[in-house]
């Protein structure tokens, strides 16, 4: 088991103020409700104020609204906001704890000719770097790991096992990419010909820049002509569907099976919920927040929230029917205007 860190280590690493004992040993991060007495804790949500009094938590990361609340209950860390001091919590936390990949080269990978790799980088077993292709200062590179010819890992980025970076694509410094993602597979792209589909070649690569994470399972798709781009600090879930030539803006966020259609444009700082669709050639101006299962028919310019749950029909129907709902408001005015005229 890992030794145990004192509140003080906490508190030098991250600040806050600390009310309390600062040797008091923290062995692990808990929740209020099964946090024991080597746990740290915190309070985002005032909501849940009510179970200070409850947890066994040997400290609690509260804000200062919270503080003497926290402090009759015994150790606190006092800061202006407890959720973002948690995330960067959890961060120092993991880097004390997680096994350090050990740099160099498996013996097991395989490295074409012309490919450049720092010296501080880790290569693991089964995973092929391509020729040409530079991997930078302290990259991880997962077991099975694909690294495509001429495509480029900034520095101190991490692929799981089982990513692929295809032939020519980019991605920053400081991502994380987790098993299972394909970046830079061909874009959804045929021409109809006498009932059959002629392939459009995707001559494209994809672009992302920094400290962008992608979760499991999520693909990419190269663009058509120009590049797929996610811009810095992107955050993608779980199973989500990227199509060619979309471009996804600064800090934007999008949740678990999101499928963006080709050449959608979206902004910065947008967020979409599980299971929206956006559809292709769209917009997004920035500051667009879509939620769980919306479908995005329309360029949307103006920032805001947006939702959208519609039972689908036949066409023609589901059309006529979606005309009709988008004026029910007009028309409820109308019914009650008439109903205030006299008889």
């Amino acid at each position: 088991m890992p030794t145990p860190v004192r509140l003080a280590d906490v508190v030098a690493a991250l600040g806050g103020e600390l009310h309390g004992n600062p040797d008091q040993p923290i062995s692990r991060l808990a929740p209020l409700e099964s946090a024991d007495a080597e746990s740290l804790s915190f309070l985002a949500n005032p909501r849940y104020a009510a179970k200070l009094a409850e947890t066994a938590a040997a400290c609690v990361i509260v804000a200062p609204a919270q503080q003497d609340a926290a402090v009759a209950r015994g150790a606190a860390i006092v800061t202006p906001d407890p959720y973002l001091y948690f995330a960067r919590l959890t961060q120092w936390w993991a880097a004390r704890r997680r096994r350090v990949p050990t740099v160099g080269v498996h013996p097991n990978a395989v490295v074409e000719p012309g490919a450049v790799i720092d010296a501080s980088a880790s290569i693991g077993a089964m995973a092929y770097i391509g020729a040409g292709a530079r991997i930078g200062a302290g990259v991880v590179i997962g077991t099975h790991g694909h690294i495509g010819a001429d495509a480029v890992v900034g520095q101190g980025t991490r692929l799981a096992a089982h990513v692929t970076l295809g032939e020519a694509c980019v991605i920053g410094a400081r991502g994380i990419v987790h098993s299972g993602v394909v970046i830079g597979a061909d874009g959804f792209g045929f021409a109809p010909h006498q009932g059959a589909w002629v392939k459009i070649e995707q001559l494209g690569a994809v672009r992302i820049g920094d400290d962008v994470e992608i979760g499991a399972n999520t693909c990419i798709d190269r663009g058509a002509l120009d590049d797929t781009v996610l811009d810095d600090g992107v955050k993608l879930d779980n199973l989500i569907q990227v199509g060619h030539n979309v471009r996804i803006g600064a800090h934007s966020a999008m949740a678990g099976c999101v499928g963006i259609a080709g050449s959608a444009k979206i902004g910065r700082h947008c967020t979409a919920g599980g299971g929206a669709i956006i559809l292709g050639h769209l917009e997004l101006v920035d500051h667009v927040h879509i939620t769980a299962a919306t479908v995005v028919t329309r360029s949307i310019l103006k920032p805001g929230q947006y939702s959208g749950l519609f039972p689908f029909d036949e066409n023609a129907s589901w059309e006529k029917n979606a005309a009709t709902l988008r004026q029910l408001h007009t028309l409820r005015d109308r019914i009650r205007a008439l109903e205030k005229k006299p008889s």
